[in-house]
């Protein structure tokens, strides 16, 4: 209305002059200052507001930044998972430093996948789910959507399987942990901000901090650890090789690319927020896998020598007690539940989101029962789903993890190849298109993750 109002005043005719009667007293004269004068004035009096307005517009730019910041942190740290950590700690423990020159390159994989999604968000408005529909049609939107429900649906009951497990090295049994925990991500899911909710979950990934302090207090070899980062160590060994795709694999999964486009989304970023998201993507990934750096060195400095052999993080939380003393075994348990937890809360909110992308219903964590009943039915029946089987008694949670595992395997490529074409299209992305040079690398990377998938599969069928 204030827009309207404004043009309306800017048409309307100006107001006739009144006239002047004879009676009426010519009004006195104004003293004119001289050029010079009124320059030397305007020049004193500029150079104070102009200074101020630059440090204005300087702050309003570094605000802006920081405000637009939150997707790409937020998507890093939900990849170092219950999962993630277990595959990581497996592989500190199985070959020591051997395989901390992977840390960089999965750092660009992430980095590359996530600046390409955020992107995306960004120059379109819309989140992958919603692009999926509109350039590949309705039927290869379902099908991803069925994939990613299973696949989402798995995963967030491994989480809530690391934080019993995680918990229980406390004495806190699983029928407690986990329906408190359950119920504690539904409420804030449903807590009715993106703003509030990014807060909290900004605020718990400084859970990540305990793995950092617990690789110090175990008391590494810095620089055998920084030497095998940087120079590769290769292996033929089959059990190397599988534990070697693991890793990348752990690195990007396809709820990743739903999640920072949705989130770029949901905070009504546009295109010129587009260089403070590449801040925050690569940022985001670099803490990420400093984590991870960290997760394997310490497994690797403690129970590899040591011959000790785990499967998952709550045994390798277990196993440090007795060699890195008790308080690094403890900061590792309260990463793994810390983490566990964040990823519970933004599994079933991006899951829902992108099935309600992807089929035009309401979406929102800012919208009512009335309003988006979907979106809220989906997070509230994977929640309590997952949590409930998480209860049961001997449940196979590796299986399931497995079938998670093997969906994600077969869609990350196809998601890849989408969001590659959908970045390139320039009547999609007009000037935030890919360049030659990104489309090269992105290509690169999704050959990479192809072939990865294949042998993946290849030596699950051989038994490694």
């Amino acid at each position: 209305m204030t827009e309207i109002k404004h043009l309306l005043g800017a048409s309307a005719p100006a107001e006739a002059p009144r006239h002047r009667g004879p009676e009426s007293p010519k009004p006195a004269a104004v003293p004119q200052a001289s050029a010079s004068s009124q320059a030397k004035a305007g020049s004193t009096a500029s150079a104070p507001q102009d200074r101020k307005s630059h440090d204005v517009a300087k702050k309003a730019g570094a605000l802006a930044i920081l405000s637009a910041m939150g997707p790409g942190l937020l998507t890093a740290f939900a990849g170092n998972d219950a999962g993630g950590i277990a595959t990581y700690s497996t592989t500190g423990a199985s070959y020591g430093f051997g395989m901390l020159w992977t840390v960089p390159l999965m750092c660009i994989l992430l980095i590359v996948v996530q600046e390409t999604a955020a992107r995306m968000g960004c120059a379109t408005g819309k989140g992958f789910a919603s692009l999926i529909r509109e350039q590949f049609g309705v039927r290869i939107s379902a099908l991803a959507m069925v994939a990613l429900i299973i696949s989402n649906f798995a995963v967030t009951l491994s989480e809530f399987a690391g934080i019993a497990s995680g918990m229980q090295l406390f004495g806190v049994p699983i029928l407690a942990s986990v329906p408190v925990a359950a119920l504690a991500c539904w409420m804030l899911t449903m807590s009715g901000s993106y703003r509030r909710i990014e807060k909290i979950l900004l605020a718990l990934s400084a859970v990540f901090l305990t793995y950092i302090v617990s690789g110090v207090l175990a008391k590494p070899d810095w620089g055998a650890a920084l030497t095998a980062t940087v120079i590769p160590q290769i292996s033929s060994d089959p059990a190397y090789v599988s534990l070697l795709v693991a890793n990348i694999g752990t690195t990007i999964s396809p709820y990743m690319i739903f999640m920072v486009s949705s989130n770029v989304v949901e905070k009504n970023l546009d295109a010129t927020d587009i260089p403070a998201q590449r801040a925050d993507n690569v940022s985001g990934a670099v803490a990420a896998e400093l984590v991870t750096w960290f997760i394997i060195m310490t497994t690797g400095a403690v129970l590899y020598p040591a011959g000790i052999k785990v499967d998952t993080a709550a045994a390798a939380a277990q196993a440090l007690v007795p060699l890195a003393g008790e308080y690094a075994s403890a900061l590792f348990a309260v990463g793994l539940v810390g983490a566990s937890f964040l990823a519970a809360c933004v599994l079933p909110g991006i899951t829902a989101s992108a099935v309600c992308e992807a089929f035009g219903w309401e979406r929102g964590s800012d919208r009512t029962w009335h309003e988006a009943p979907v979106y809220r039915g989906i997070i509230t029946v994977i929640t309590i789903l997952s949590a409930a089987i998480c209860c049961i008694p001997d449940v196979d949670l590796f299986g399931i993890m497995m079938v998670a595992q093997v969906i994600n395997g077969v869609i990350l490529p196809i998601l890849l190849v989408c969001m590659v074409l959908i970045a390139s299209n320039r009547y999609v992305m007009g000037k935030h298109a890919n360049s030659k040079l990104w489309n090269i690398l992105t290509w690169f990377i999704v050959i990479v993750v192809t072939i990865l998938t294949v042998i993946m599969f290849v030596l699950q069928l051989m038994g490694y």
